[in-house]
């Protein structure tokens, strides 16, 4: 019995790292290729990955009831976080002795915790405002109605923060929001959820437009986009729209300005999308090859500087397929620039610029001399000299990060901003209209920035909702998620 448990949890033990490396390497590639089928593929694995580790724990348990000896040492276990709130539950035993009868004496104690989840609740907030006269003049006084986030809305800012963050943050579809509040003996129709978005939309308009603001008011700036697939009306069928995404995140290069994400929705892939979405961004755009950044170049006022990492991905799928020495090669040489960033990651771009004008110059120098050298040796109509071509014939953008300090290596950090677009895309399906995707473009703005800042994004929509009503447009900077305590806020609110 014992053998047969220890072979079992071997054999669990190495399919599931086995799991976790091609899930990894499926990952990898998932966001650059966009596939539908490649998502699909990972999520089986997920299943399957998941379904073993549960096997794998049973068996454990089970495998303690047999042997005398443990065959691995067991994990160490993180404590709790300090920063939950602790019930106390005190387990007191009888107050005489059980064999003699005898008083007992406290002599120590043991301590346990246990993580628990308390459920979420729906209340109902009474607001009462007495109305009372004057016995002199007979005038009637009464506190204003408190402002609601939707005039005249059943929803308080609280309710709306938690639809939206769901939706947009969690990946939870509208109609799947509505079965859970059912449940809780709360019926909200699927239609009442979404007249919320749309309202909480227009609301948060103006933030977004400030949000805009501060996102092309820098120097660099990350972009790219991926499709969305947008249901035409009366058809039954999609067409396939386009979200934009621009990342301010100068923290790399040692910056203390607050990073930001802005998204922007196209009923197309059209360059003349962007071209409106930058009118009034001068600076260095890092972005990939798609043509319909070309338009923004000439002229000087928009530089394009390349990604390595769209350079790598070719070189490694040309490796992994069959395990070609110059894919491997040019791997390890892509890899040396990398090494490099990874030692001057956060410092300021004076002192980045110097070490790349050091090390980075003379190893892109090489890189190019061996990139041409190998190009001459493979078949032209390769997959190996279509990767080699790409990084050559772009190699002014691919080499501006060199000579600017304030440059990223690749375009990670718009890659990373469209991650959340992919899963709610998996979920969603498709979006209604193109108003949805301008929904949507507006509510990943507002979460992303509020991540990118570590902030908690439902605590930040609930404080914006409870305020925006009544603030001045004029000020409306000061709802952005950097310059809005929301930890504060809720102290406030709760002393008041």
């Amino acid at each position: 019995m014992v053998l047969e448990h220890r072979a079992a949890l071997a054999s669990n033990t190495i399919e599931i790292e086995h799991l976790k490396l091609v899930i990894a390497k499926l990952r990898r590639l998932q966001f650059g290729r966009s596939s539908e089928k490649l998502t699909r593929e990972i999520d089986q694995l997920e299943l399957r990955l998941e379904e073993l580790q549960t096997a794998q724990a049973q068996a454990q348990e089970e495998a303690t009831e047999v042997r005398s000896t443990p065959a691995t040492e067991k994990p160490v276990r993180r404590p709790l976080p300090e920063h939950l709130p602790r019930e106390q539950v005190v387990h007191q035993p009888a107050c005489a002795c059980l064999d003699c009868g005898g008083a007992l004496r406290r002599i120590g104690e043991d301590v346990s915790e246990v993580l628990e989840m308390v459920p979420q609740h729906f209340k109902v907030v009474r607001h009462v405002r007495p109305k009372l006269s004057c016995a002199a003049c007979q005038r009637i006084v009464q506190v204003a109605a408190p402002s609601r986030p939707i005039a005249r809305g059943l929803a308080g800012s609280g309710l709306l923060a938690h639809v939206l963050v769901s939706k947009y943050a969690d990946h939870l579809p509208l109609y799947r929001q509505a079965q859970i509040y059912a449940r809780q003996g709360v019926e909200l129709d699927r239609s009442t959820l979404a007249d919320w978005v749309g309202d909480c939309s227009r609301l948060l308009s103006p933030l977004v437009e400030a949000l805009g603001r501060h996102v092309m008011a820098t120097g660099k700036l990350h972009a790219d986009d991926t499709p969305v697939p947008v249901l035409e009306p009366g058809r039954g069928k999609t067409r396939t729209g386009r979200l934009w995404t621009y990342v301010r995140d100068d923290r790399p290069s040692g910056s203390t300005d607050p990073p930001a994400v802005l998204f922007r929705y196209s009923p197309d892939r059209k360059g003349e999308h962007p071209k409106l979405h930058l009118k009034g961004f001068t600076g260095v755009l890092q972005a990939d090859a798609y043509s319909g950044f070309n338009d923004l170049y000439p002229g000087g006022r928009i530089l394009e500087a390349g990604c390595w990492a769209h350079v790598r991905r070719k070189f490694y799928d040309i490796h992994e397929g069959n395990k070609s020495p110059i894919a491997a090669e040019a791997l390890r040489r892509i890899g040396q620039l990398y090494d490099v960033e990874e030692q001057i990651r956060g410092q300021g771009p004076p002192e980045r610029a110097r070490v790349r004008a050091e090390r980075v110059a003379p190893l892109l120098d090489e890189l190019k001399a061996w990139l041409e050298a190998q190009l001459a040796r493979v078949s032209k109509k390769s997959e190996l000299a279509a990767a080699i071509r790409y990084a050559l014939s772009r190699w002014t953008a691919m080499t501006r990060y060199r000579d600017d300090g304030r440059l990223e290596i690749d375009n990670n950090a718009a890659e990373r901003a469209l991650r959340a677009v992919a899963l709610g895309r998996k979920n969603y399906l498709f979006a209604g209209s193109d108003a949805g995707g301008e929904h949507a473009a507006a509510l990943y703005s507002l979460i992303g920035t509020a991540k990118l800042n570590s902030i908690d994004p439902e605590a930040y929509l609930r404080e914006v909702l409870t305020r925006i009503a009544e603030h001045p447009i004029n000020r409306i900077d000061e709802l952005l998620p950097w310059s809005l305590s929301v930890d504060e806020a809720a102290e406030n609110r709760l002393a008041a």
